[in-house]
């Protein structure tokens, strides 16, 4: 790595002010920032000594991100060669060879993610003359692991193109966006392209290819009242059809473990969200009409994108609520409106990025009058005083 800085700082020159390749500066800058430690510093105002920058904040996110990530690869191998073997195509089977049959699907997935997506966010940051942030590192990721695996690549390339241009940089880039890009991506390939974002035939791969494989999830089931296969067990381990990163409740909670012990993501908003998830399901419960309202509550909470968007979207501090006050609130109507969306919309059995995407947009609403309201009490206890 030493001889790797070298070579760097040999030819910074060159994309310095008034060298060879400055317009390039920031592109130059961001692969430096990306290797090693940032040299700058702040030289007047206030300001606060810390260890932690947005680099290291991305690079906690990914790594919370990597065990449902792995689990996802292998869930992909798995759910195929589930079903394929009986159905005759293949004969053996094995955990490296159900992981290696994911990685060739999902790593694809990944590249073109960010490949496309960072690609915008130079070309962005080299015409305006500004620093390129390390935010779509996350954001990179997380747009893979909420899609079907067998989405096309153009499609997502499209799709990533639409939530970087029209969800983030249109507002200023990274900090100014309202609504989570990973969850603009996903919400603008639903809406265009609903044959491959819905159905039996998309959460498999091979699914389409051969009649034999079905890749119905459980919500998909349950909203046409027919029984599933799959156990609680299964709910929780995630060894079932879904996107690639959602299905495992256990490997999300690894990475939220890891997220609220470095504090990187809000226990307001989780906890909250959770309260909220649990009044619907127990209200649906009690009401009892549908199979959805009947399916008991701890077991919505382990299906569809719940937990992953409650863990890894909802707890976004760029567009989530910033005061305790409004977290609580802000988490609280996402868990309701998740589980509300889900169970009286039979044509989209899914609810959660409609949720969070919508408390998004509310967030600042929340807040202002949170901030309101604590400047009124304050006035009334100086009223008092006088």
């Amino acid at each position: 790595m030493k001889g790797l800085h070298k070579l760097l700082k040999k030819y910074e020159h060159h994309f310095l002010e008034g060298g060879k390749y400055e317009k390039m500066a920031p592109a130059y800058r961001a692969f430096y920032t990306f290797l090693y430690t940032p040299e700058l510093v702040t030289e007047k105002g206030a300001h606060i000594r810390s260890a932690v920058d947005l680099k290291r904040i991305m690079f906690i996110v990914v790594l919370a991100l990597i065990p449902a990530t792995i689990f996802g690869m292998w869930n992909v191998g798995h759910q195929y060669y589930l079903q394929a073997v009986p159905a005759g195509i293949e004969s053996s089977v094995g955990f490296w060879k159900e992981l290696l049959f994911g990685a060739k699907k999902v790593l694809p997935l990944i590249i073109v993610s960010y490949v496309v997506g960072l690609g915008i966010e130079f070309y962005f940051a080299i015409r305006r003359g500004h620093e390129v942030n390390e935010g779509y590192l996350v954001t990179g990721l997380l747009i893979p692991l909420i899609m079907p695996v067998t989405i096309p690549l153009w499609i997502l390339a499209v799709s990533v193109a639409f939530a970087v241009i029209f969800g983030k940089e249109v507002f200023g880039g990274t900090g100014m966006n309202i609504v989570n890009p990973a969850l603009t991506a996903r919400a603008f390939a639903f809406f265009a392209y609903p044959a491959t974002m819905s159905g039996n035939k998309v959460w498999v791969a091979g699914a389409a290819q051969h009649d034999a494989i079905s890749g119905e999830t459980i919500l998909g089931l349950l909203a046409q009242g027919r029984e599933f296969p799959w156990t609680a067990k299964d709910m929780f381990l995630g060894t079932m059809p879904g996107s690639i990163g959602e299905t495992s409740v256990l490997m999300i909670l690894i990475g939220l473990a890891l997220l609220l012990f470095t504090k990187v993501a809000s226990w307001r908003i989780v906890l909250s969200g959770l309260v909220g998830g649990i009044l619907m399901g127990l209200i649906f419960n009690a009401w009892g009409a549908n199979s959805l309202m009947q399916f008991p509550w701890w077991q919505h909470l382990m299906i569809g994108g719940f937990a992953f968007g409650l863990a890894f979207m909802a707890t976004d501090p760029v567009t989530a609520a910033q005061t305790k006050t409004g977290k609580w609130i802000y988490g609280f109507l996402i868990g309701v409106f998740a589980l509300l969306i889900r169970v009286l919309n039979p044509a989209y059995p899914e609810g959660v990025m409609l949720a969070i995407l919508l408390m998004n947009v509310v967030a600042p609403t929340i807040d202002y009058y949170v901030v309101e309201a604590n400047a009124k009490r304050r006035m009334k206890r100086l009223k008092l005083k006088n």
